[in-house]
């Protein structure tokens, strides 16, 4: 499984230069690592959102997203988002500042 390099380009973007942002490739994807802790991520064309257990109700409620599944069980506090929920650059900051704000209430590492 490989991910769209133009999704993660736009994602790094989102992010701008930061000391604190490390790419490691995981899930068959890459992922985005905000102090240690796994922000966000794109698997193939996907957005791979960590929004945390308090806003994933929320997060699933909109028109594509869905759980974040790999082996069968979901991930609560996961969630995938299709292209179609990222198209803009507004659409795709909001779901990075979303997993940001998550990453924020998480203990340093």
């Amino acid at each position: 499984m490989a991910y769209e390099e133009t999704v993660a380009q736009r994602v790094r973007e989102v992010f701008g230069e930061r000391p604190d942002l490390v790419e490691k490739k995981m899930f068959g994807g890459i992922a985005f690592m905000l102090s240690g802790h796994m922000c966000c991520g794109v698997v193939e064309d996907r957005l791979m959102a960590r929004v945390g257990p308090h806003q994933y109700e929320e997060a699933l409620a909109h028109a594509h997203a869905h759980e974040m599944d790999f082996t069968g069980k979901s991930l609560k506090g996961f969630v995938f988002v299709a292209p179609e929920g990222f198209a803009t650059d507004a659409e795709l900051e909001s779901w990075v500042c979303s997993c940001e704000d998550f990453i924020r209430t998480l203990p340093p590492k």
